[in-house]
């Protein structure tokens, strides 16, 4: 059983992309930013219990920071885990339309 408080540690936001948005649409499918120590057992849980819908499947991958280089100064942007998750055929998630 996972604590409500890392539930909210381990899905960060929503990752909003063209590709994400087509994902949506066509295979029922979100994408979410999470910590990079969860694994898909506590993803699936704490998406179910927050958005209160059923998962079919989930896929996980690390995104690999990019460098930066402004003038002789190179910096790295932090590498960061995305979810892929599937949900079963009915269930939606509309984080668009909000309140009526």
């Amino acid at each position: 059983m996972i604590s409500k408080e890392k539930i909210f540690r381990l899905i960060r936001k929503l990752h909003s992309s063209e590709k994400t948005s087509y994902l949506v649409g066509k295979t029922n499918t979100i994408v979410l930013k999470v910590a990079k120590n969860a694994n898909k057992r506590e993803i699936f849980s704490a998406v179910e219990k927050i958005f209160e819908v059923k998962v079919k499947n989930i896929n996980t991958l690390i995104v690999k920071g990019k460098i930066k280089k402004r003038q002789k100064h190179k910096s790295y942007r932090e590498n960061w885990k995305k979810a892929y998750i599937t949900l079963k055929e009915g269930q939606n998630l509309d984080f668009v339309s909000g309140s009526e």
